[in-house]
């Protein structure tokens, strides 16, 4: 399953977006209202839930500064990955583009599509207020 947030325009350089997004405490400030838990576990891990969901461990699992970060499953039943790419637009303005990416049986995929393209939509549209 492969689902994409809109293109963001965020008013900064490509590298102060990497930047931001790769502090994991910052991902705090992009959560939607109906966060229920948010905890750093390490510099690079964090686990949140949202209400009604599963608790979530996301790690970084890869940097190329300053266009792409890789969020992954850090075990538990879900195999998938959150991708953050960013595009510069000039010195001070960048797209970015949050991409998910899961290998779900077609049951789980259909109820999960939903509520995962409306979470990364959220993440996506608070990054520009938020940094």
């Amino acid at each position: 399953m492969n689902l994409e947030s809109p293109k963001i325009n965020v008013s900064k350089s490509p590298q102060e977006v990497f930047d931001f997004l790769s502090d994991i405490k910052n991902f705090e400030s992009l959560m939607p209202e109906n966060i229920s838990k948010f905890e750093v576990l390490s510099d690079d891990t964090f686990l949140f839930a949202l209400k009604g969901m599963p608790e979530i461990i996301l790690k970084k699992k890869e940097l190329v500064p300053p266009n792409k970060i890789v969020l992954g499953a850090a075990g538990g039943k879900l195999d998938f990955s959150l991708t953050g790419n960013i595009v510069e637009n000039s010195d001070s303005s960048s797209d970015v583009q949050l991409t998910f990416d899961g290998d779900f049986n077609p049951m789980m995929a259909m109820m999960i599509k939903g509520p995962i393209s409306k979470f990364i939509e959220t993440l996506a549209t608070s990054i520009p207020k938020s940094i």
